[in-house]
């Protein structure tokens, strides 16, 4: 593939993953606009709001004013005013990098890597500028400049993680000086970087996915519920279906707020409320389905929640205390551990403070303009409670138990160094 043929089918990745984000929340919008209001109302006005909708997923701020009508519907103070929006419905973020994934994996393979990356790059933020100026309206006015920084960034993530992907699949030596450039540093600090940021993104991998499992629990238990709001709202079958992809939308903050719950801190849906696994106070709400699956009133045994990012640190140090004591040379000293442990807690607190800043933010007017978890309390629980378990764990795990002699000493005695897991 030549650099034209390369640059037209970058191109064409990245203008596909645009379209399919767009057309998403359209599709069922255009239904809407045939079968309820008989292509009466200008089409435009749902062209406006799915990409209204795609520019929220990835977290671009939009300044909304609600129609008079709509304000008084919805009973809450201030509704009448305009305010910003800027929660972010991730499930089209993610849906995004998971494209880009597979376009910087398939750039990748060409013969002109950078110059596919460049323009897939390149096109989908023209692409996404051009959304962004075409849903500009009274009612609803993105910002313009995230409109064409935020999903681009998003896709950019993905687009480097693919291609980065396919370069180690095929040998690729590209990079090969950021390792060595790593491979330079003294070995204990090596290490312990190593182990920090391996153990650490292990932690908050396993408490998400661990929330991803109690939030499916909690939609078991109170489907009933779930299902009586579905009753109560009295949407017609386009409506519901509308209603549920947009709730699909949303589900990757619900498991984002989950494991904030299991952290400890939780998370609150308006100013004043707060859920979290001692205690649940909510005021009013908006009627969704989703929120259904919430826990109410005082949880009984809401202290096994926090024992789960105890266990995970715990877990995750015993399980990687044999390759950590493989990479320090000489014997293990408290204060590696010590240090060790810590790195990883504060790793899992960024990576976890990081998604709940992303998953948090103003999803409506009044109250609402505070939903989600707080990000810096989520780090101080998070960092403390898994550095500490981390720290226990190595301890349990004796990764210091014996000296190992280091390569030369080894080949000086003319023995072999011992087994560390010994």
């Amino acid at each position: 593939m030549n650099r034209s043929l390369t640059a037209l089918f970058a191109a064409f990745e990245a203008s596909l993953v645009v379209a399919i984000g767009i057309a998403i929340p359209l599709a069922p919008l255009t239904i809407l606009w045939g079968v309820q209001y008989g292509f009466a109302v200008d089409w435009s006005t749902f062209w406006r709001t799915a990409v209204d909708v795609w520019l929220v997923g990835h977290g671009v701020d939009v300044r909304v004013q609600l129609a008079p009508e709509v304000a008084t519907s919805l009973g809450l103070a201030g509704a009448d005013a305009a305010f910003t929006l800027t929660i972010a419905a991730l499930g089209f973020a993610l849906l995004t990098v998971l494209l880009g994934i597979r376009a910087g994996s398939r750039v990748a393979e060409t013969r002109f890597r950078l110059l596919g990356e460049f323009v897939a790059v390149t096109t989908f933020a023209i692409l996404s500028l051009f959304a962004s100026l075409s849903a500009v309206d009274s009612l609803a006015r993105p910002s313009l400049v995230q409109g064409a920084l935020f999903p681009t960034m998003v896709f950019g993530a993905g687009v480097i993680i693919g291609s980065v992907r396919m370069r180690r699949r095929i040998k690729d030596d590209a990079g090969s000086s950021l390792r060595d450039w790593f491979n330079d540093w003294p070995p204990t600090l090596r290490a312990i970087t190593a182990v920090s940021l391996r153990g650490g993104l292990s932690v908050a991998a396993a408490i998400t996915a661990i929330a991803a499992l109690v939030l499916a629990a909690m939609f078991a238990i109170n489907f009933a519920t779930v299902v009586s709001l579905y009753e109560g709202l009295h949407t017609e079958v386009l409506g519901g279906v509308t209603l549920t992809v947009a709730q699909i939308a949303v589900l990757p903050n619900l498991v984002i707020w989950t494991a904030s719950w299991l952290v400890g801190p939780g998370f609150s849906i308006g100013a004043g409320s707060t859920v979290s696994p001692l205690a649940t106070q909510l005021g009013p709400i908006p009627a969704l389905p989703i929120f259904g699956a919430l826990p109410t009133g005082e949880f009984a045994f809401g202290f096994v929640a926090l024992a789960i990012p105890i266990a995970a640190g715990f877990l995750v140090a015993v399980t990687m205390r044999e390759w950590f004591a493989h990479e320090l040379p000489g014997t293990t000293t408290a204060r590696e551990i010590v240090a060790a442990g810590a790195g990883i807690g504060v790793i899992a607190g960024v990576v976890l403070a990081l998604l709940a800043a992303a998953s948090s933010g103003a999803a409506g007017p009044g109250r609402l303009e505070l939903v989600g978890p707080d990000p810096l309390s989520v780090f101080v629980w998070a960092a403390t409670g898994t550095g500490l378990a981390a720290i226990g764990g190595f301890f349990a795990a004796n990764v210091n138990s014996s000296p190992r002699p280091t390569a030369e000493s080894s080949r000086t005695t003319g023995t072999a160094a011992p087994d560390s897991s010994r």
